[in-house]
């Protein structure tokens, strides 16, 4: 097998991830900064001068991290005691020898994937530094407003599926694949709604995702929704004892709108029998700006269940049900919030990835997944999903995402050049999507 191609990266100037690291990242970092000084009064009532001078101590750290960023600085050692510490100190040591001696890595010159997450990293340092804000999430007002701004699109979604979950039991064959199909692709578009992408502006889902399917269908690059199917049908027939189990993971994504329609989708999975357990994967820290973490899925489910909507105070209480009954279970593990690309996971994290060997399907939200499965790299478009995976395969594994960063493959050949053709953006601008499944083990 040929050697794999080089990382994604700031070093080629028009690139995405050029423009990402020259633009977007600073403008997050300016944003965070604002975050905090606006909420200097609310530091004090709680803290008193403690919480002011922790604020500015940390406003003080995240501005010299954006004139390292915008100097093209070297990477520095992270300096602070949690437990994933020496696992980044021993990556930036990594990246100093595959650099074969071309210098420190620095934010334009070391691979995108790597210089992205050790900015939100840092951003998470400059609070462990400054208690008593420690505990501070500089997103989560972005990520409530996004939650609040999607409201309508959230209410059309939990009141379809109630009233699909009212003769559940009466649906043949056809007409569940039907409905599993509709609920995928809410999920897919769900994933449009990334406010690390907006720099934190608003992204939010405003309008029924549902009516828009149909008109959505041509975007859809490539489209594995009947290999998923096949694998939990076949599932659910094998699953005739009480002994068998069909696990669905889902490595989770944004929260706010997309969080609603993989929890949508994962309550079809459970009352249709296609899944007996669904287990959920979130961050353990303040990620990528909307990433999902604990505190925002619990904020999410006690969100709906006090608003005052029927369906959606109902979809509320039945995942919390579902939780507290154990049928479906929350984990969060520093690896997701760590540099390395999914083919090191047996090595970085062996318990994570035996966790992830007894699931019966992986389902992969968004981007930053897709980047990590794939290894961020300059892949050809047609190079097979499998090939570029690179080893990675604890369960047969499905990547759902709207395209918004340079990298695709296993598409048909002259897709990717006749897209490019026609539209200059289609990696992107999240236009188009992917329902990506391979099934070796």
């Amino acid at each position: 097998m040929a050697a794999a191609p080089v990382s994604l990266s700031g070093r080629f100037k028009g690139s995405f991830a050029y423009f990402t690291i020259k633009d977007r990242l600073p403008q997050i970092l300016t944003r965070v900064i604002d975050t905090l000084h606006r909420h200097k009064n609310e530091f004090f009532e709680k803290h008193g001068e403690k919480g002011v001078e922790a604020e500015k101590r940390a406003i003080s750290f995240l501005s010299k991290l954006r004139n390292e960023l915008q100097t093209d600085k070297p990477m520095i050692p992270l300096n602070d005691e949690l437990p994933d510490t020496p696992i980044w100190n021993q990556y930036l040591e990594y990246q100093r020898n595959v650099s074969n001696g071309n210098g420190q890595p620095s934010w334009f010159q070391s691979p995108w994937l790597y210089v992205e997450c050790y900015m939100y990293r840092r951003i998470h340092e400059a609070l462990i530094h400054n208690p008593p804000i420690d505990d501070f999430d500089p997103f989560m007002e972005a990520k409530i407003q996004s939650f609040f701004e999607s409201q309508q699109a959230i209410i059309a979604v939990c009141t379809y599926l109630q009233e699909l979950l009212k003769n559940i039991e009466d649906l043949n064959e056809n007409q569940l694949k039907e409905e599993f199909f509709k609920l995928l692709q809410v999920s897919l578009w769900g994933n449009r709604c990334d406010l690390s992408i907006s720099a934190g502006e608003d992204n939010s889902q405003k309008s029924s995702l549902l009516q828009s399917l149909n008109d959505f269908k041509s975007f859809i690059l490539v489209d594995d929704m009947e290999n998923l199917w096949s694998l939990l049908l076949n599932s659910k027939k094998r699953t005739t004892t009480k002994e068998s189990i069909t696990r669905v993971d889902m490595i989770l994504d944004n929260a706010g709108f997309e969080l609603i329609t993989d929890l949508v989708l994962a309550n079809f999975l459970s009352s249709s029998k296609l899944a007996t357990e669904v287990h959920f994967h979130g961050k353990c820290i303040p990620w990528f700006v909307s990433d999902t973490t604990k505190h925002d899925f619990n904020w999410t489910l006690k969100q709906l269940q006090s608003a005052n909507h029927m369906w959606m105070s109902r979809c509320g209480m039945n995942w919390e049900g579902n939780l507290k009954k154990g049928v479906w279970v929350y984990h969060d593990h520093m690896f997701w919030t760590l540099p390395h690309e999914f083919s090191s996971m047996a090595q970085v994290a062996p318990d994570l990835y035996a966790e992830l060997q007894k699931s019966s399907v992986i389902i992969f939200k968004g981007d930053l997944n897709y980047r990590k499965l794939t290894g961020d790299r300059k892949w050809e478009f047609t190079v097979p999903f499998h090939q570029a995976l690179n080893k990675f395969h604890p369960a047969p594994l499905c990547s759902i995402r709207t395209l918004k960063a340079e990298i695709q493959v296993g598409l048909k050949p002259g897709q990717g050049e006749q897209l490019a053709t026609s539209e200059s953006e289609w990696m992107i601008n999240g236009k188009y999507g992917i329902i990506q499944f391979d099934a070796s083990v």
